[in-house]
């Protein structure tokens, strides 16, 4: 296929509202803890993922703070953080994402997240209607770009005012640190095919992905401008075709139809997210069809807000359906999975190797050449392996 003989950028997710084995439950559920969090980026960080995405909302830990955390328990992790427009000027956000880039030796990367629940937005003081926050997102973005690049900027804008505004100290990155953004509107398309480096697209069905890449290219050159394509999903990898999907069945084995009722009255109530809307037709809050394409699952969604479905499957399987994916034109993926320490290692040691891609980084040797069978451990070490075998 077409775009696919090149490894994509693999992330992994920091589950900074907390994580669990099972969803809709408080079984064998691990709340928000910022150790929890320093052992999944150090095992992102040893495992070959090259960075990992911090998600922001009023659920989750600040993700500038975090990430700044983070940074100083890993060594080449990246970090993509967020940025919402209002919730501080584009002057305070510059500093921010100057001084990160710069303690974590140039490992930024900048999410944008205009938002989409009118409810949380109004708590964080925004009481803009759906398309004219891409409107002030524009005029921010015009500000923080020229800041963080030039080190300063000027604007008498209808939403953002910023008279003469200077950034004291560039970052590393030049002339900034790359800038993601996911939004399926038009006004959200529209807004990023100016701005953004990366497009990033929560996990339709392979023809729904490449219709919106298709929209999101030909705006981008309308614009004069170029930009890739990412895509975030959930995995659920095992050895075999049939493992996975009896993993993925136990994830959603505690969930009740109550507490699946209750999560769809919230996305409906409380978001005016397009994207969001996409991701409940894929399954309308019912149970009996969650593979909506061929080992694309939508169980997640059921409860989880933005990003519902996780690929199923073997390695060999789960690798031919990201390559349908990346002969769209997807070159990142944005993984996660639950519990995200746990799958962490699954998705590296299982995945990795089917996708070309290259696995821990920096292995000690655990033997002088010959080759050893796991011998659990005692304490005369491990087997050396019949010659031959």
């Amino acid at each position: 296929m077409p775009g696919t003989d090149k490894p994509l950028d693999f992330l992994w997710f920091i589950p900074s509202s907390g994580d669990g084995a099972y969803l809709g439950t408080d079984d064998l559920s691990r709340p928000a803890d910022p150790g929890y969090f320093a052992e999944i980026a150090k095992a992102a960080d040893r495992l070959g993922y090259s960075g990992v995405l911090i998600p922001t909302g009023a659920a989750c830990e600040e993700s500038f703070v975090l990430a700044a955390n983070l940074a100083a328990h890993t060594e080449k992790l990246k970090f993509l953080v967020a940025i919402r427009p209002g919730t501080a000027s584009p002057a305070y956000y510059a500093r921010l994402a100057s001084t990160l880039d710069r303690v974590s030796h140039g490992r930024l990367l900048l999410n944008i997240v205009v938002g989409g629940s009118a409810q949380e937005l109004a708590g964080d003081g925004i009481f803009l209607p759906h398309d004219e926050r891409y409107d002030h997102a524009d005029e921010f973005f015009q500000v923080f770009n020229q800041l963080i690049e030039t080190g300063s900027a000027h604007l008498d804008g209808k939403y953002i005012k910023a008279h003469h505004a200077t950034l004291g100290v560039p970052p590393v990155q030049e002339p900034r640190p790359p800038i993601y953004f996911g939004g399926s509107s038009d006004a959200a398309i529209d807004f990023s095919a100016g701005i953004i480096d990366k497009y990033l697209t929560w996990g339709e069905p392979p023809e729904q992905v490449a219709e919106k890449i298709g929209r999101v290219r030909a705006a981008a050159a309308a614009k004069g401008r170029r930009v890739t394509f990412g895509i975030r999903l959930h995995f659920i990898v095992r050895e075999t075709d049939e493992e996975a999907w009896e993993a993925a069945d136990r994830l959603i084995s505690r969930l009740s139809d109550d507490t699946i009722d209750a999560a769809q009255k919230i996305f409906r109530d409380n978001s005016d997210s397009v994207g969001q809307a996409r991701m409940v037709a894929l399954h309308n809050g019912r149970r009996d069809k969650l593979e909506v394409s061929p080992n694309l699952w939508a169980g997640i969604g059921l409860v989880r807000s933005g990003a519902g479905t996780a690929l199923v499957g073997s390695p060999a399987t789960v690798a031919a359906r990201l390559r349908e994916y990346q002969a769209l034109g997807i070159d990142t993926v944005i993984a996660s999975g639950y519990p995200h320490l746990e799958e962490a290692y699954r998705v590296s040691e299982l995945l990795f190797p089917e996708l070309g891609l290259a696995g821990p980084r920096n292995p000690i040797r655990s033997s002088f050449g010959e080759k050893q069978v796991f011998g659990g451990g005692g304490h005369a070490g491990n087997i050396r392996s019949a010659a031959g075998s």
